[in-house]
């Protein structure tokens, strides 16, 4: 790890129809917001702690500094789910500033929608869109900061885009020479390294890093990644203090309290995203606009080779314009998809998406540019587009993702 980096190491459904009629051990130091009734899930499974819970690990560090908090409605605090900017306020803690990723501090815009900047009416404090007119802070807005926190529930994958906040986040608060706490948290994914490594030349904001599809870290480890590996702009390190997760596991089986994102809104959603988000960049529908979003997959041209059906609807701050908006689709329902199968075999299915580019009845248009970005390669198109099968895939992975997988091994905090 780098000498310049500061840790404080702590203890740690098939053939139903749907209309959518609006219907292993190794270091580190937090926050947390508000659910609204759309993302509220049930308990955490398992005895997982937490940094955002340890309290007494890190409020003593906070007192006496002005805070920054990049948080959204999953960074919460407690049993009650208290948005961890109200109960550090509560608590004494000087809160000057809220930032807010892709989808708000609140979490209820859609999935690409750009977000302004506002006066959160709970708190009053300004909330710094991230999401907007800029990813990265900028000077202004740390101006007065003595130290940043980050605390948001990731799902281990290249392509959610709140690792690349983080990344943003990092570079600012190394330039300007402030600290960044991260408050880590379970990844519901953990157990799963696998995918294509990122061609740097395919860099966007759903893929900055050469990393593999699923990394399997959780953010404070990613977080100590970036600095390791020289990924910030000209190689700048940022100073980490990281609140550790308390019995915490890779393989931990993790239910969220709180959802992520309007479209990752079930736990089924969340374990099977990793495999079906490819389906962003082709011309199917995957469920936005339903109230069942990654959890489904269709398309009108499937129809007479699927017999289940659903219809995408406008569904204002969760899908405001879906694709195949008020058309009938016909494909699968991954509703009751038994997700332990991904969990046994610790890779990603492919089978769902070559499968359904063998079936579409216009295969020249099945893809689109979108694909590619979320490939991290223009490679995996090429590939099913010409028939390879999914373990001649797979060998073209190596020896890329195993030297991934030897490399994260310096930077994990669990086993």
């Amino acid at each position: 790890m780098n000498k310049i980096c500061s840790f404080l190491i702590v203890l740690g459904l098939l053939g139903t129809t749907v209309s959518a009629q609006h219907k292993k051990h190794k270091h580190s130091s937090g926050s947390s917001h508000k659910s609204s009734h759309k993302h509220t899930s049930a308990a955490i499974s398992g005895n997982p702690i937490p940094g955002a819970d340890q309290t007494d690990e890190y409020l003593g560090y906070l007192k006496g500094k002005n805070i920054g908090m990049v948080v959204n409605q999953t960074s919460v605090i407690g049993k009650n789910l208290t948005p961890s900017p109200d109960s550090l306020l509560k608590l004494g803690v000087s809160v000057k500033k809220v930032f807010g990723p892709e989808h708000g501090f609140r979490g209820n815009s859609s999935n690409g929608a750009k977000v302004n900047d506002e006066v959160d009416s709970q708190t009053g404090l300004p909330v710094i869109s991230l999401y907007g007119k800029h990813y990265k802070p900028t000077v202004d807005d740390l101006k007065g900061i003595d130290l940043m926190i980050f605390d948001i529930q990731d799902v281990g994958t290249r392509f959610y885009t709140y690792i690349s906040t983080l990344h943003y986040v990092m570079e600012a608060c190394a330039e300007q020479n402030v600290e960044l706490m991260i408050l880590d948290r379970p990844n519901p994914n953990g157990y799963l390294v696998d995918g294509p490594i990122l061609d740097t030349a395919f860099r966007s904001f759903v893929g900055m890093h050469p990393i593999p599809v699923s990394h399997g870290m959780t953010i404070g480890e990613y977080a100590q990644m970036i600095n390791g590996e020289g990924w910030l702009k000209n190689h700048i390190q940022c100073k980490l203090k990281i609140i550790k997760i308390a019995s915490y596991t890779h393989k931990m089986a993790y239910k969220l309290p709180v959802f992520p994102s309007p479209n990752l809104n079930t736990q089924q959603s969340i374990l099977l995203y990793p495999s079906i988000c490819f389906f962003e960049g082709t011309t199917l529908s995957l469920g936005r606009g339903t109230e069942f979003p990654f959890t489904m997959i269709g398309h009108p041209g499937f129809k007479g080779t699927y017999k289940f059906t659903f219809t995408p609807v406008s569904i204002p701050g969760k899908s405001d314009n879906p694709p195949l908006k008020d058309r009938l689709c016909y494909g699968i329902d991954l509703r009751n998809y038994d997700t332990d199968q991904l969990k046994r075999s610790g890779k990603l299915n492919l089978s769902w998406l070559i499968t359904m580019y063998k079936n579409y009845p216009d295969q020249t248009h099945f893809f689109n540019a979108y694909f590619t970005k979320l490939a991290g390669t223009d490679t995996l198109r090429k590939q099913i587009e010409q028939g390879l099968t999914e373990k001649e895939i797979r060998q073209s992975w190596e020896p890329a993702l195993s030297d991934f997988k030897a490399k994260r091994e310096k930077y994990l905090l669990y086993e």
